[in-house]
């Protein structure tokens, strides 16, 4: 008898290629066989008019604390997601020094929007080295995989305590130990490193992510260690370039020239997020010829692309862009339903469209208020490619009232549970970009940021807006199911190693994903306080997920926890099959 027999399901692989119709059958963690299975299974889940797919991976999350309170390792998990890669950014809690933590939890707080409340409250420190952080992770029971990478931030902190802080350069010493450090981390498992380039990445002290300023010869150090640490040369570089959110264009060919060498010399894979330009300009044609052309001279350059715009969600459940201003401080802290309606007296509404920000305070409502061609209103999760004729700028010149009346109503609307989208580096109209660059040979799909920024944003349920608005529901060009389900699955599996999972075939790891693609959809954002120590996050379910499998093990179905935890950390590359 079968572990598990999944039947009557449309098999999507996770290769690219044609749906076939077939089971699937699972003992010992593992597909065995895919085709017509004729011996039972102790469980079987009935597929008939659903796909089956690979489980989904997603590279770019920020769960490093959420993983040691969370077995579930929400949202991913209601979006199909088996398998997270953590450490992202150059942030993250290995290696800590026990006097460095409350500093690491500030630097994960201002550069990810992840409450320190709530890291305080529940990270039980039990590791000082990123191979005891990996040790501590496995004694957690979890319904999913989780994989870690070595932050540049927290080694610096960990090596040269004050001065790494300071970004301040490093003596021989102290690049000798930082490489010893990632080298370590890499041949205990670590799947990779991370470092943060971009100086709008702050710390809640107001300094940069250390290693923002790291000059060569310690990026080149670590990447060696990297290297040295990994068999194969199957860890991965990730970084944030200083060109992220266009605030250094000019920095673009000197950052690719030193990671392409980098990458040659090594045969590491190097990582970065990548995008079309808001403007509507056709720069990111020319830099992505420039990256196939150092791939084609030796180099492994792997754009990391999203499926959107990271857009913030604002509104008073989250955060009012007008509550920078004097008078909004008196109603702050009221219910929301009571607290609309005070901000809707005509009085009240006045004067704080009279007022400016007090020192110190939040410029998201002026932000709003300079690009309101990117700020809609959000009333459908599944719309994140909306005319422009909705847009705030357009409403303007519908009305003739100014952008600040209008924002203030469109924020306070429905009692205060309206929410307005506010798309980061403006929006061009179209997200026809995102469809050349998805299933490109030089991207990876990623960017979700599960587990950060969780007070405006919840991009986690990437997967769904892939397999519902890409795949099926956008009216001018989508990708072919079959290209959505690679783009999720065995892409990004290969990019970090994990040969073992990625693909519906004998002897791969059966994590897998049943679901009807006619179905598949985000729920409502929801805003609740259920972090630790009451932090509020924004959440968003989906629909159309039958059930989702790892290591064999039914761990949701309907979106509902079953109670299985088969997840584990994964330690470095993971084999293909024989």
């Amino acid at each position: 008898m079968h572990d598990l027999v999944i039947r009557h399901g449309t098999v999507i692989d996770g290769t690219g290629g044609p749906p076939v119709d077939a089971d699937v059958a699972v003992e010992g963690g593992e597909v065995t066989a895919v085709g017509t299975v004729t011996m039972r299974g102790r469980e079987e889940v009935d597929a008939r008019g659903l796909v089956v797919t690979p489980g989904f991976v997603d590279v770019h999350t920020h769960y490093d604390g959420q993983v040691t309170w969370d077995p579930l390792v929400t949202p991913s998990i209601w979006h199909g997601v088996t398998t997270v890669v953590m450490g992202n950014c150059g942030v993250g809690f290995a290696p800590a020094a026990p006097d460095r933590r409350e500093w690491l939890i500030g630097l994960m707080e201002g550069v990810e929007d992840v409450p320190g409340v709530s890291l305080r409250e529940a990270i039980r420190w039990e590791w000082g080295s990123v191979a005891q952080y990996l040790d501590a992770l496995e004694r957690f029971p979890r319904a999913i995989d989780v994989g870690a990478q070595v932050p540049h931030g927290a080694v610096r902190a960990y090596v040269m305590d004050e001065r790494g802080a300071a970004n301040e350069p490093p003596t021989d010493a102290d690049l000798a130990a930082m490489a010893a450090i990632v080298r370590d981390g890499v041949a205990a498992g670590a799947l990779g490193f991370s470092t943060n380039r971009l100086p709008l990445h702050r710390a809640v002290d107001g300094r940069q992510v250390p290693g923002t300023f790291a000059e060569e010869d310690e990026l080149f150090a670590l990447g060696r260690a990297v290297r040295a640490g990994s068999p194969g040369a199957d860890a991965v570089f990730s970084l944030i370039l200083p060109t992220s959110t266009g605030y250094d264009p000019d920095a673009w060919d000197g950052e690719l020239e030193w990671i392409s060498r980098l990458s040659t010399e090594t045969g590491l894979a190097f990582t970065f997020p990548f995008g079309a330009s808001p403007d509507g300009s056709q720069q990111w044609r020319a830099r992505l010829a420039q990256v196939e052309q150092h791939n084609r001279a030796g180099a492994r350059l792997v754009l990391q692309v999203g499926c959107r715009r990271q857009a913030l969600l604002c509104g008073l459940q989250t955060h009012h862009p007008f509550e920078g201003r004097p008078s909004y401080a008196g109603v702050a802290s009221l219910p929301i339903p009571e607290r609309a309606r005070r901000l809707a007296d005509p009085e009240m509404k006045a004067t704080i469209l009279s007022e400016t920000n007090a020192p110190g305070a939040s410029r998201l409502g002026e932000l709003m208020l300079d690009q309101a061609d990117a700020v809609f209103p959000f009333d459908d999760p599944n719309d994140h490619e909306p005319s422009p004729e909705k847009s705030l700028a357009a409403a303007c010149q519908r009305t003739g009232r100014a952008a600040a009346d209008l924002l203030y109503d469109m924020a306070i609307a429905d009692d205060g549970q309206s929410l307005v989208m506010f798309m980061l580096g403006g929006y061009p109209g179209s997200l026809d970009a995102s469809l050349e660059l998805m299933p490109h040979p030089d991207t990876v799909l990623g960017l979700g940021d599960g587990g950060a920024h969780v007070s405006l944003i919840c991009d986690a349920g990437y997967p769904t807006y892939v397999l519902g608005y890409w795949a099926r529901d956008r009216e001018r060009g989508r990708l072919s199911l079959p290209a959505a389900v690679k783009v999720l699955t065995s892409e990004p599996a290969r990019l970090y190693g994990m040969h073992d999972r990625g693909l519906v075939a004998p002897g791969r790891k059966a994590d897998l994903n049943v679901l009807d693609p006619d179905r598949v959809s985000l729920c409502p954002i929801e805003v609740v306080h259920d972090l630790p120590a009451g932090a509020k996050r924004v959440l968003q379910r989906a629909n159309g997920y039958a059930a989702t499998v790892v290591a064999g093990e039914v761990v949701q179905r309907d979106g509902d926890d079953t109670g299985a935890r088969p997840g584990r950390v994964v330690r470095g590359p993971q084999p293909a099959p024989r």
